[in-house]
């Protein structure tokens, strides 16, 4: 594991070609325009969406990428819409963490009131954190064991925030950050037909931000404690009413 988190890679796993854009984008421009490098996992074409062929969504996947400064792979599991919670997923998903060594993972909610793949990629994602770090996993000799240095989940919407637990906070509000995001979430041209995505992620992010004494903000939640060498880092509190 990098002895320098701040540096080590952010890796985010998304369900769809869009999954990470319309729920962490604004905090991935952030990430990504400090320096940190960012790497994106997408574990469907989109296949099953109402608009869209999956060539379409992959492109448009890659345009957002870019957008970001991010790169991007897809991984062919189950495919869209029926994705299952099999041991040879995590391994898969271990692998790659293995193989990309990042120091902060991103992944969707385990709350099931959502897409089906969302929750279940985001227990696989945490299964897969825990088996990269295992030295005698047979499957995954071929690379070294990894340690990343924390999992959050990310909500697409609000029913798919965890119940009854407080969120992270980032700060989004610079301009040139918001301008990003939305340019990523807007670079999925096909599914605007289906709906304004980005105006409800926008909006979302704008009454986060309110609620908390900035323009706009996004929310993440730990999966572990969060460990900190001193109360500097946590000076800054959510100003709300």
């Amino acid at each position: 594991m990098p002895s320098d988190q701040t540096s080590a890679p952010l890796l985010a796993f998304g369900a769809h070609p869009d999954d990470i854009e319309f729920g962490a984008g604004g905090i991935i421009a952030k990430e990504t325009r400090a320096g940190r490098p960012a790497r994106f996992v997408v574990c469907s074409r989109g296949e099953a969406g109402t608009n869209g062929t999956p060539a379409q969504r992959m492109r448009e996947a890659k345009a957002a990428a870019k957008i970001l400064g991010a790169t991007i792979e897809f991984l062919e599991l189950d495919g869209d819409a029926h994705l299952e919670l099999k041991s040879a997923h995590a391994l898969a998903l271990a692998d790659i963490i293995r193989r990309m060594q990042p120091g902060i993972v991103l992944a969707p909610t385990l709350e099931t009131n959502q897409h089906p793949d969302h929750w279940r990629l985001g227990t696989l994602v945490r299964d897969a954190t825990r088996l990269a770090r295992y030295g005698g996993v047979a499957e995954l000799r071929a690379r070294p064991a990894h340690a990343i240095g924390q999992l959050f989940f990310y909500a697409l919407s609000p029913g798919s925030e965890p119940v009854g637990a407080q969120p992270i906070l980032i700060d989004i509000s610079a301009p040139e950050i918001v301008a990003g995001w939305t340019a990523a979430m807007t670079a999925h041209t096909s599914q605007r037909k289906t709906r304004n995505y980005a105006e409800l992620q926008l909006a979302r992010a704008r009454v986060l931000g309110l609620d908390a004494g900035v323009a706009h903000a996004q929310a993440l939640w730990p999966n572990d404690p969060l460990l900190f060498d001193s109360l500097a880092p946590l000076a800054r509190g959510a100003r709300r009413f």
